[in-house]
């Protein structure tokens, strides 16, 4: 039995380069001590609690993400908050699930057409500046909205009130 260490993902939405590709289809790899630990030395880092520690972990995990040919916390920080979010969901459960736990959560991402969070529309790139809307208008359409496997909400981190 051999273990396995790389796990091919596919990005809702994708990461937007600076010439306008996309890039969604990736590669993490299992994150041992070293990657959980080494980004706390990191100077942009502030400790264990700081929102940053996401980014610069992610960076050493994800091999590759479409043609890039290298994934640092620059490209981490360029996506979009639907990828963010799916992988950390991601790393959650290739690094603590079980098996079960990465089949239900592969089964979802299938149910939802394969690419979690997709909405049929425009391709991705720059959008030209839209006039201000209304109010009335402002407000997220929610029967258009899929659901998304493995995370309910944004948490929250609590903060020590002094």
């Amino acid at each position: 039995m051999t273990l396995r260490t790389r796990y091919e993902f596919t990005l809702p939405r994708g990461y937007v380069d600076r010439d306008g590709a996309v890039h969604r289809d990736g590669v993490m790899r299992l994150a041992t001590a070293r990657d959980e630990l080494e980004p706390l030395r990191d100077p942009t880092v502030t400790g264990p609690d700081d929102p940053r520690l996401t980014i610069v972990v992610l960076a050493r995990v994800v091999e590759s993400l479409g043609t890039l040919p290298q994934v640092t916390p620059h490209e981490i920080e360029g996506l979009f908050a639907a990828d963010l979010a799916y992988l950390q969901d991601f790393y959650g459960v290739i690094n603590f699930g079980t098996a079960e736990e990465f089949a239900q959560f592969v089964a979802a991402q299938q149910e939802l057409g394969g690419v979690p969070g997709d909405v049929p529309g425009p391709a991705p790139g720059p959008v030209p500046d839209e006039p201000a809307r209304p109010a009335e208008s402002a407000a997220p359409d929610q029967a258009n909205r899929l659901p998304r496997p493995g995370r309910a909400a944004i948490e929250e981190i609590p903060t020590e009130v002094r």
